[in-house]
């Protein structure tokens, strides 16, 4: 991760937790650009996520630092820290994430012209997918819930908080990859595109009760009507059977999406280790913990949310070096993850 100093590198290891193991294996001259994405979207959801601000506070606060990320990391100097502060329920990582926010922004201006065109697009971005939940769902203290509508609503959803990422990924690595060369950018991009929306998806399906307790529900309205139910119903977890049909066209979904993923994965030249192995990662992940979600039986259940263990994090990066080069042991892994998923939703 060359350009970031020791602090961003440390901040970035607190804050990103799985991503940042993508992050640091990429190869020099691509973490930079990519590390710094990570750390302004971090930021810009610490401000948008903030308990201590209503719903208008903090969209103006996000649309500031999105004018920062836009205008050059002098504009943030005039705001301290305590102005976005983020309530009682912050984590320390995400106090000096938003002290370090000056730090990151005069970065991300150092940072060479393409690069740092390429981040603030991908980061204006992200900040108009945050704006997005501001607007579209109600304040958590109200009581009330809101819903997506439709799949369509729920697929552009995941465009803006995680595709676009995936095209900025693609973007990046190929400017500074030269065995990449001869991909085909707009093919690459739409894959690296559906990539984003399939870890997406699998957050949206995993953190359903704690979205729920915001008052929000991304599953569609749609998928539940399906099956006689309301968004409010969601918040009874002896529901989690009745409401398993959406779940299962959620990662019916999110399996699509990672047909995507592994396309794009396997294109990568073999030569490239470290490129895949930043991909793999997040991918193998991805569909272990939407088999953790499917065999759980209480999903609904705030306290019983599916997740992989650290353990069965670093077997996976273990075994997943030796076979980074090996097309045939990628696909029967990734293929082993899918079958095991399916039996789960059938």
């Amino acid at each position: 991760m060359d350009a970031l100093d020791g602090d961003s590198r440390r901040l970035l290891k607190r804050v990103s937790r799985a991503f940042y193991l993508s992050i640091r294996v990429l190869p020099r001259g691509v973490g930079a650009p990519v590390g710094l994405a990570y750390l302004l979207a971090r930021t810009a959801d610490t401000i948008a996520d903030s308990d201590a601000l209503p719903p208008s506070d903090r969209a103006a606060r996000l649309a500031a630092f999105r004018r920062a990320i836009a205008d050059g990391g002098d504009d943030w100097d005039a705001f301290a820290p305590s102005d976005f502060a983020v309530g009682g329920g912050a984590s320390d990582a995400e106090r000096a994430l938003l002290a370090s926010a000056p730090r990151v922004l005069r970065a991300l201006d150092a940072l060479p012209p393409s690069d740092r065109r390429r981040v603030r697009a991908v980061a204006a971005e992200l900040c108009d997918g945050m704006a997005f939940d501001l607007t579209r769902f109600p304040p958590a203290e109200s009581g009330e819930l809101g819903c997506l509508d439709s799949p369509e609503e729920l697929d552009r959803y995941a465009y803006m908080v995680a595709g676009c990422v995936g095209a900025f990924w693609t973007d990046a690595t190929m400017a500074h990859t030269p065995a990449l060369r001869r991909w085909d950018g707009a093919a690459q991009t739409a894959l690296g595109i559906e990539f984003g929306k399939a870890l997406q998806l699998v957050n949206v399906l995993r953190d359903v009760p704690a979205d729920l307790r915001a008052g929000r529900c991304y599953l569609p309205s749609a998928w539940l009507a399906e099956i006689g139910l309301r968004p409010r119903d969601l918040l009874d977890a002896a529901n989690s059977r009745r409401a398993r049909p959406a779940l299962a066209k959620g990662t019916r979904a999110a399996l699509r999406y990672f047909e995507a993923a592994e396309t794009y994965l396997l294109s990568i030249p073999r030569r490239c280790p470290r490129l895949r192995l930043a991909a793999a990662w997040p991918l193998l992940m991805g569909l272990a913990t939407l088999n953790a979600l499917a065999r759980n039986p209480n999903w609904l259940e705030p306290t019983s949310r599916a997740r992989v263990s650290r353990r069965w994090v670093y077997g996976m990066m273990a075994k997943s070096v030796p076979l980074a080069t090996s097309n045939a042991a990628l696909k029967a892994w990734i293929r082993r993850l899918r079958m095991g998923v399916e039996r789960e939703i059938t």
